[in-house]
């Protein structure tokens, strides 16, 4: 595949990719994303091949295959160094576009983020959320899912799985229309234990450690649950608290298979 060569800080392509890294509005209105890493652009290249448009690269880079349309521009490796985000850059920095938004589709099993902010929690739950099958929907008020710290805590889950996003009214409406329980997770007194729950068909809410769940998701919950933890600790963090739900889900589903 034939390589440019660009060597200039300048050039208007790096400050492009810059600006994708640094900022969810200039994402937005670009309708693309850029992410780092020889491994998240060997995952981006194996399922969404499509979405992929340039690739910047450094010499020494060890390169996945790339589809044919992509554009290929080799960079010294200090100018890699001050477009990426990396303390230690991998050699490659690659530019996608945004998937095209698509008509809510929930399902029982699935499970909603509700302020969750911290980019490295989203990733983190993505990741863990594909290696458990689990579909995932943001609402707003969370973490952009093509934040580069998403994207890189999610190990490719993004491309593998990407997740919905929708807002509270819609989530709640489907759930409604589609008779999928609505469980919230929460610290109240009308939370039940989440071992106690049948969580296989119920659309779950995992919200920020620092509010956990907001108003919405509490008033049109169908239930509340809480998991169980030491008396002197107050919460988990939402990447792990996710985790312990999306486990439980699966023991559920398990017993209810061996019952069947």
């Amino acid at each position: 595949m034939k390589r440019e060569t660009i060597t200039s800080r300048k050039n208007p392509l790096l400050q492009h990719a810059r600006r994708l890294l640094t900022s969810r509005r200039y994402r937005e209105e670009n309708g693309a994303f850029a992410a780092d890493g020889v491994k998240l652009l060997a995952e981006a290249a194996r399922w969404q091949p499509e979405q992929l448009e340039t690739v910047l690269v450094t010499a020494d880079a060890d390169l996945c295959p790339l589809p044919d349309h992509v554009r290929v521009v080799e960079i010294p490796d200090d100018v890699m160094a001050q477009v990426s985000p990396m303390e230690t850059p991998q050699g490659a920095l690659f530019v996608c576009k945004l998937p095209e938004p698509r008509p809510l589709a929930l399902s029982p099993g699935c499970l909603i983020l509700d302020g969750i902010q911290d980019p490295g929690n989203v990733g983190t739950i993505l990741r863990t959320a594909d290696a458990l099958d689990t579909p995932v929907v943001l609402t707003p008020g969370c973490a952009d899912v093509y934040n580069p710290k998403t994207v890189r805590a999610s190990m490719g889950a993004v491309f593998r799985t990407p997740p919905q996003q929708a807002t509270q009214e819609a989530v709640a409406a489907q759930c409604r229309e589609k008779g999928i329980p609505l469980y919230v997770t929460a610290l109240s007194d009308r939370a039940i234990d989440l071992r106690k729950a049948d969580l296989s068909r119920a659309a779950l809410v995992i919200g920020s450690e620092g509010r956990g769940v907001g108003e919405f998701f509490l008033r049109a919950a169908d239930r509340e649950l809480i998991i169980p933890m030491n008396p002197r600790c107050e919460s988990l963090n939402a990447a792990i608290a996710a985790a312990i739900c999306m486990w439980q889900r699966q023991l559920t589903m398990n017993v209810s298979l061996r019952d069947d």
